[in-house]
């Protein structure tokens, strides 16, 4: 997804790009993700400035009547009203040839909101808290007391103590998302799929001049290194280290259901889950229906390398949880499981932007579990990066060298 966006917008900006993927269009990770759109679960800082950044995007995308471009700020900039690149087409509008609305219904985008339940008054109270805090830094939050909860989710467990409601948080579909995004950027975008990268190509000075497949060098003037749970294998191609590791999660499929599930409905203990670094098993309800009816039930993590063993007793956290919180869900087959490996970097912010080690090489990934949601705001920053234009906000949290200690003296 954060590789299809940033082809998008490099599109968008006026640039040719070439997708290199080893599998198909939404093959590893993306493939495996539920698809959320959240503010809800991100402490104030840099990553809930880019999610919000995201946010605003991913409505852009959704509005139909708006097609592929982006009002007022992309095409438009805001300085000195400089425009660069591209086709302009007037008042800083810029479209791709033939572009179509990037987001048609396949593509389920839902801005259904989100709902955070606690169990008891302390987990509230900590809610609360959270809450006032995100309310700063520009996220809407609505407490729920407990005797209101059945009017957001009528199947609700009876025994909780409230919650709160962010009507930001939305949904994808994420496969179809990325896919799309690829198809309506016209024919700046071309996709080399089935081919593995093997090597960076450098020129002078150590300079990215595009990279090695099994069959054919590919060149560029500059790399992107969106490869998500394996960034870190590629920026070692380059010489870079990039601690990129996998944290492996399960997601339980039901069979389909009419909508008894209709937000984005977790446990408080999520947002702790996210933010540990514990290598453990960790698991928390989360629970969501989908436009095509099945429920979808996570949200576990744990690293255990590139291990795809099916986890017993993580499919029975997930179901534990999620009939705490929807005990209709006891009686409710569970048709399938699948699993992904969320791109873990240590301190939980991914890897955007120039790395000032490898002349001409980038990086978008690292993204965790947010990679979905994140997605538009590192394309954007991505291509405003390729282009020379200024980001939309500070990239500094995100640099790709943060992890590199300092030379000794």
């Amino acid at each position: 997804m954060a590789g299809a966006a940033c082809a998008y917008y490099a599109a968008l900006a006026g640039l040719s790009v070439t997708v290199v993927d080893r599998g198909s269009v939404a093959g590893g990770t993306t493939g495996a993700g539920e698809g959320n759109l959240l503010v809800s679960d991100k402490e104030p800082g840099p990553e809930l400035e880019l999610a919000l950044l995201s946010l605003a995007l991913w409505t852009e995308l959704a509005d139909q009547r708006g097609g592929a471009r982006l009002r007022g700020g992309y095409g438009e900039r805001d300085r000195r009203g400089e425009r660069g690149g591209g086709d302009e087409r007037g008042r800083g509008e810029r479209r791709v040839r033939g572009a179509r609305p990037p987001l048609p219904p396949s593509v389920e985008y839902e801005a259904k909101g989100g709902l955070v339940v606690a169990s008891d008054t302390p987990g509230l109270h900590a809610l609360r808290t959270f809450a006032a805090r995100q309310e700063k830094a520009g996220v809407h939050a609505r407490e729920v007391p407990a005797d209101r909860l059945h009017d957001l989710e009528p199947h609700l467990a009876p025994d909780l103590a409230g919650g709160f409601h962010y009507p930001q948080d939305a949904q994808v579909m994420p496969a179809r998302a990325a896919a799309h995004l690829l198809g309506v950027a016209g024919d700046r975008v071309r996709l080399a799929l089935g081919e593995e990268v093997t090597g960076i190509l450098t020129g002078t000075g150590g300079a990215v001049r595009g990279v090695r497949t099994a069959t054919r060098e590919l060149h560029a003037p500059q790399v992107v290194n969106a490869a998500g749970t394996w960034g870190g294998a590629v920026a070692a191609l380059a010489g870079a280290d990039l601690p990129v590791l996998p944290r492996r999660g399960f997601v339980l499929v039901t069979e389909p259901l009419p909508r008894v599930v209709r937000h984005k409905v977790y446990a408080a203990d999520y947002v702790a889950d996210v933010a540990s670094g514990s290598a453990g098993l960790q698991a928390s309800a989360v629970v969501e229906g989908t436009p095509a009816g099945p429920v979808l039930i996570g949200a576990s993590r744990e690293r255990v390398g590139f291990d795809r063993s099916l986890s017993i007793e993580a499919l029975r956290r997930l179901a534990a949880g999620a009939t705490a919180l929807f005990p209709v869900l006891g009686t409710v087959r569970a048709l399938r499981t699948y699993l992904g490996f969320r791109p873990y970097l240590p301190d939980h912010l991914p890897a955007i932007g120039p790395d000032p080690r490898v002349p001409g090489l980038l990086h978008a990934c690292g993204h965790e579990g947010a990679g979905i949601g994140l997605a538009p705001a590192t394309g954007r920053i991505v291509a405003d990066c390729l282009t020379g234009a200024e980001p939309p906000l500070d990239i500094h949290p995100f640099r790709p060298d943060r992890f590199t200690a300092p030379a000794a003296v």
